[in-house]
């Protein structure tokens, strides 16, 4: 679909993987700031940490950059519970914002369901 500015839509996700059995599940997601909108990406990301913070069944939560423009997030739930609890609350919003997504992501945020095999729970000292 082609909007006013005849710039491309999407949806802001594509969600792949699947749930499995319960245990300890993650979230990879992989992002990519359409051009000149790489400080807007950094914004979204502090918008979403700024909501996983009050999330009880949000664990590590880490924001990364690959590049200039191809950002991640890599998020841990101690169960599926937990993981469909973060989708519905705020940080679930702001990738439900399709606005937002369409008018700062070259593409849709490819969000990859994952499961935790092993973690190490603390820096070493």
């Amino acid at each position: 679909m082609i909007d006013a500015h005849d710039e491309p839509r999407h949806r802001g996700v594509r969600v792949t993987g699947e749930d499995g059995c319960d245990g300890p599940k993650a979230f990879y997601i992989l992002i990519e700031a359409r051009p000149g909108r790489e400080d807007e990406v950094v914004e979204m990301l502090r918008d979403i940490r700024a909501c996983v913070e009050d999330e009880p069944a949000t664990g590590p939560w880490f924001a990364v950059r690959h590049s200039q423009s191809l950002f991640a997030i890599f998020e841990a739930f101690p169960d599926i519970a937990g993981r469909d609890a973060h989708v519905a609350g705020g940080g679930g919003d702001i990738f439900r914002d399709v606005e937002r997504m369409n008018r700062i992501l070259d593409r849709p945020a490819h969000v990859q369901r994952v499961d935790v095999l092993f973690a190490k729970r603390v820096f070493a000292g």
